[in-house]
Formats: structure tokens, sequence, C-alpha cells
């Protein structure tokens, strides 16, 4: 099913909640390439994780919805992102491992999380992207 119209705007109703739950920016790029993915490989996983893939270039994973990435960041988010199709490394399911540590720990701070001043880079993408989880999780039980 075309996640976009005929205008190129994306079909609110075919979007996964965290992109319902975004700008318009990351709506369409999320739509577009997912619609070009299914015409590449048919409709399926790998069509939406075209879509996820492209999305991780220009957004990160904020709680449970997709914010842009400041100017420079743009790019992938993570190892796996960085790969082709038959790469499995590690994903940080929206948080942008490749962001300054500052970056991070400004944004454990939005996320309110506990600890945040002594936690290494990597602990920091941990504990955001457990955060992610459990509000993306709390705002899908509200629906």
């Amino acid at each position: 099913m075309p996640k976009t119209t005929k205008k190129g705007t994306a079909k609110k109703s075919e979007l996964p909640s965290t992109i319902e739950r975004s700008d318009e920016k990351a709506q369409r790029t999320f739509a577009k390439a997912h619609d070009s993915a299914v015409k590449e490989y048919g409709e399926g996983e790998r069509a939406h994780r075209v879509a996820y893939g492209a999305l991780k270039h220009t957004h990160e994973k904020v709680g449970d919805h997709w914010e842009p990435k400041d100017k420079g960041a743009k790019g992938p988010s993570d190892p796996q992102s960085e790969g082709g199709r038959d790469t499995s490394r590690k994903s940080a399911g929206g948080v942008d491992m490749n962001a300054s540590k500052e970056h991070l720990y400004d944004l454990a701070k939005r996320m309110d999380i506990p600890g945040r001043s002594n936690m290494s880079k990597k602990e920091l993408v941990d504990a955001l992207q457990k955060a992610n989880d459990r509000k993306t999780a709390k705002a899908r039980s509200k629906s």
C-alpha cells in the first residue's frame, strides 16, 4: 500500500505511530523511501528497513517521535545504517550513535535519565534507546 498521496504528501493513516507523531519532513522521508523500496523489493520487511534507514540519515528518535538532526549531523546514525542490506551490525533504534557526547547528554537531560552525568557515550546511547522504547510503548498504550 503506497504511503504517499499523488501530491507526494504522506498518508498519515499508513505511517507507523512514531512517525505519525513526527514532523512532516520525517513523514515524507519515510513514506517516499518506503514507496520507492516497495517498487524495488516488494511490500514487506525490507521496504520498512529501507524507509527507516533513510529516516535515520535525517532524523533521530527522541522519546516517542523523530526529530530532525542538527544541520551538520546528517548522515547514518549507527553502524547498521552505514552498511548495505547484508549488514548485521548493532543498531541503536534511532538514537544517533555518531552524535557528540554533549548532544547525547542534552537529550538524556530532556528525557530525565538518572545518572546521565556519570555515563560514557555508549551508556548514554543505551539509556536513550531504553527511554525511547519506554516512551513509545507508553504512547502506544494510550492510543
